[in-house]
């Protein structure tokens, strides 16, 4: 189960991202950030596989397509795994890097 818990300007997404789950949260992809989200925080994020990870992309896109900016910030050291694996640190901002 994963959660995206907004305050402001930052979304949280806790819980696991995986194959299971992004079929049903990719009916509501358009729907689960506000308008107003710049960040969203990945600290509490326990597990992401590479289905995952193309739902997080996702998300970049559609603010993109939107005119907004959208950053990933503190990946949990597996999904750090996985974004070194599939060379996307150029996605994620310098603190998540740092975060590492």
């Amino acid at each position: 189960m994963v959660d995206f818990i907004q305050q402001g300007a930052v979304c949280q997404i806790s819980g696991r991202l995986s194959q299971a789950e992004v079929p049903a949260l990719w009916q509501q992809r358009h729907s689960l950030l506000n308008k107003g989200v710049e960040t969203i925080d990945l600290s509490t994020l326990s597990y992401s596989d590479s289905a995952g990870i193309a739902f997080i992309l996702e998300l970049m896109s559609l603010a993109r397509t939107e005119k907004r900016s959208l950053s990933f910030v503190s990946p949990s050291k597996q999904l750090s795994k996985l974004i070194d694996l599939y060379d996307l640190e150029l996605f994620f901002s310098e603190e998540a890097k740092q975060g590492r």
